[in-house]
């Protein structure tokens, strides 16, 4: 090019920042995509919550959640087209491996005492999804119980988190992390990244890390995924798409400000929540968030599945102190 008289010009692809703000056609295609995404996996954990500690290895589990999406979304009249990404499913200490991918030669057990990692994602031809949740097999110890919650605080923090137009990830991040770190404990990942629509589920330039040094603008998706993994023994980590919208106007406050919106409809496993180490607004989110995951994908079941829906969304017991 240089000998020819041209020159070379090193920039950004000028196509990143208008395909990672999502229009509203977009928008509105993710939304319905994880109500029936939520569907698919709420139909999964019903069946997985009914069985014998030591009856299922991981590759099960995968087996499974492919078949239920695949079928939510016939039902729905918008095909599975694949999965998004290799489905981690991580029982025991293979939850602990961050990026662990199953086969038949690494297939365990769900055994009980043991916590079960499950990291999946759908494409739909009008969104993109990814979403994880981590479920106790059996009885959880105190130490799992507790480490759960500390995640859950980082996670509903973000989810909650108002912040200045033009914020960057990394001004952020710790905010997943605060309530690990008071009790000695971090995850070694970042808090979140990018979300393509119906294209990659890891795109940027936007994510959640100390790395992320692009500002979050309104209609950026996102990944909001705290953790916390015990090598050797279990891993937990939950994980809930959101979208960056306008937040309201507060009051006597002078600048424009930021939010999130939660996309992902699935139950968080409140066996697993220590209601007396979360805050009465945090107790709010949690109760309110699954109202709204029971009112937005309860139409879409019936039965048994709808039944066990409707108790894994009850209100937990507010013994917050502040």
């Amino acid at each position: 090019v240089e000998d020819n008289g041209g020159a070379v010009i090193a920039a950004a692809d000028p196509a990143r920042i208008p395909r990672a703000t999502k229009n509203q056609a977009e928008i509105n295609g993710s939304r319905a995509a994880h109500r029936r995404d939520g569907a698919a996996v709420a139909k999964l954990l019903c069946w997985l919550e009914r069985q014998k500690p030591g009856s299922l290895d991981e590759i099960a589990v995968v087996t499974r959640l492919e078949e239920q999406r695949r079928r939510t979304g016939e039902e729905t009249q918008m095909p599975l087209r694949d999965v998004s990404f290799d489905t981690i499913s991580g029982a025991g200490p293979n939850g602990a491996i961050m990026h662990y991918r199953v086969s038949r030669a690494t297939s365990r057990k769900l055994q009980a005492g043991e916590l079960f990692l499950l990291d999946s994602g759908a494409q739909y031809q009008d969104g993109t999804t990814d979403i994880t949740r981590t479920v106790p097999i059996g009885q959880p110890t105190q130490e799992m119980r507790e480490r759960f919650t500390l995640v859950l605080k980082g996670m509903i923090g973000i989810s909650t988190l108002r912040f200045p137009a033009g914020t960057r990830g990394s001004e952020i991040d710790a905010v997943a992390r605060m309530a690990l770190w008071k009790h000695g404990c971090d995850f070694a990942h970042g808090t979140g990244h990018g979300v393509g629509s119906y294209l990659a589920v890891h795109e940027g330039p936007q994510r959640i890390a100390r790395t992320g040094t692009e500002k979050l603008l309104e209609g950026m998706m996102l990944s909001n995924e705290p953790g916390y993994y015990k090598e050797g023994s279990y891993g937990i980590r939950i994980e809930n798409l959101i979208l960056v919208t306008p937040a309201q106007e507060i009051e006597g406050g002078d600048i424009a400000m930021h939010g999130f919106e939660t996309l992902t409809l699935a139950p968080i496993d409140t066996r697993l929540v220590q209601s007396d180490l979360l805050t009465r607004d945090e107790l709010h989110w949690l109760d309110s968030y699954h109202a709204r995951v029971l009112a937005e994908i309860g139409p879409m079941l019936d039965g048994e599945t709808l039944a066990w829906l409707e108790k894994a969304t009850a209100p937990l017991p507010h013994d917050a102190k502040i």
